[in-house]
């Protein structure tokens, strides 16, 4: 499907049905698939043979989806998790051990800063948090002799971050590993992060891709552009026989596939974090209107945003969208055609504004959860990164009256009088 544009990509991708099958994804609700002999199966333990056995590890439904997911970024594999914290897990503990160091921009979702700067530290991989506005000299005084990844988003959530991703990838590269970039918020419709250097990209699909808040999902994709072997020392789990399957070394046996085939065959075999054939499907359904979906949140986003600037209670508002935003040259860089239908904008009088706004909002829900087709809001502050401490909060770029946006694919005139209401009462 490489020669389609993504709108195609969206519909035709992933599911190719022969004469006489279903002409829409079907799901494969089955843990497991028959075989006619011992032989037969042992070859698929082996890893000798292609093919399905048992869901957790491979499932003919979400792989139909997770091959659509590669194709629409341009990579050369993927593979569906459970959720969108499960893929940033798994792309980053697929190359990391206890003893690592991996690098990260401060400004990114609050479940993914406890992750790599909490939970990963207890299993022994430390992570520098740097400021993704830094010039590439401060950059460079993070790595480590046993850094082993750069993390970061191509949107940052909730603060609205524009990755530089060229930036970013040339200092990995030149120190030897790979970039991993979260394109959750700008969707590989309005940016591809290998086209600009990343080497492996993942979502949370519970966001836009899935476009209806009804399955929560992730997915990894590689570029199969990163040249493991020649880090081998970097990279042993790639690199050198692994045991549990007799010996084999993911970089000679399945050549540009082997990061994605050890997430499966290894990451998802011993810790599950895997998606039901349901939530695939429901996936599937999702991302078969994702272009449509994600022009029209960026077209209201844009006029909400507009709005907002313009309105006397609103003492700042960030997307890149607007001109003269921190971040309006290199959006026009990535992502020309748009960005995401997410906003933050701080009203003047911080918190207390904010909670009277939040609370006087009609149509707009307040939920923990975004981009999806309703409009929402949130107070990253006092929600997602409820953990951190007014330090931490200033170093992710989230002030304690932030307001998250998620604008959906409502009539926008409905949606700005919903929030002129609300602004009002704040």
């Amino acid at each position: 499907m490489s020669d389609y544009k993504i709108e195609t990509k969206c519909i035709q991708s992933g599911w190719n049905p022969g004469n006489g099958e279903a002409r829409v994804l079907p799901i494969y609700q089955s843990t497991t698939f028959k075989y006619e002999t011992t032989d037969e199966m042992g070859k698929l333990f082996d890893l000798e043979k292609d093919g399905y056995f048992y869901t957790r590890l491979e499932n003919p439904t979400s792989d139909a989806v997770a091959s659509k997911i590669a194709d629409l970024e341009g990579g050369a594999a993927a593979i569906l998790t459970a959720s969108g914290q499960a893929a940033t897990f798994y792309a980053v503990f697929n190359i990391c051990e206890a003893g690592d160091h991996v690098i990260c921009t401060f400004a990114i979702y609050g479940g993914t800063l406890n992750l790599l700067g909490v939970t990963l530290k207890k299993l022994g991989i430390q992570c520098t948090f740097v400021d993704a506005d830094a010039s590439a000299e401060e950059l460079s005084k993070a790595f480590q002799p046993n850094t082993k990844a750069v993390f970061a988003e191509t949107i940052s959530n909730p603060a609205l971050v524009v990755l530089d991703i060229e930036k970013f990838a040339k200092l990995a590269h030149e120190h030897g590993v790979p970039l991993i970039v979260d394109n959750t918020f700008a969707t590989p419709v309005h940016c591809r992060p290998f086209e600009w250097g990343a080497d492996i990209v993942t979502h949370s699909t519970t966001k836009y891709m899935d476009g209806h808040a009804v399955q929560v999902g992730g997915a990894v994709v590689d570029s199969g552009n990163f040249d493991w072997e020649a880090h081998a020392e970097k990279f042993p789990g790639l690199t050198t026989p692994d045991d549990s399957y007799h010996g084999i070394t993911y970089t000679q046996k399945f050549g540009n596939k082997a990061y994605i085939t050890k997430i499966r065959v290894q990451l998802q075999r011993d810790l599950g974090a895997v998606p039901s054939p349901m939530n695939s499907f429901l996936l599937n359904l999702g991302l078969e209107t994702l272009p449509l979906r994600v022009e029209r949140h960026s077209y209201n986003a844009q006029k909400v945003a507009e709005f907002l600037k313009d309105h006397e209670k609103v003492a700042a508002v960030n997307y890149a969208g607007l001109p003269g935003d921190k971040y309006y040259e290199l959006a026009k860089k990535y992502m020309p055609n748009g960005t995401c239908g997410v906003i933050s904008f701080e009203l003047k009088g911080g918190r207390e504004p904010a909670v009277r706004f939040m609370d006087s909002l009609k149509m707009a829900a307040i939920v923990t959860h975004v981009a999806d087709a309703r409009t929402s809001v949130l107070h990253p502050a006092s929600h997602t990164h409820r953990q951190l401490n007014d330090q931490q909060l200033a170093a992710a770029g989230i002030s304690p009256g932030m307001i998250r946006l998620s604008v959906g694919i409502e009539n926008v005139e409905d949606i700005i009088e919903d929030l002129s209401r609300a602004l009002e009462n704040a």
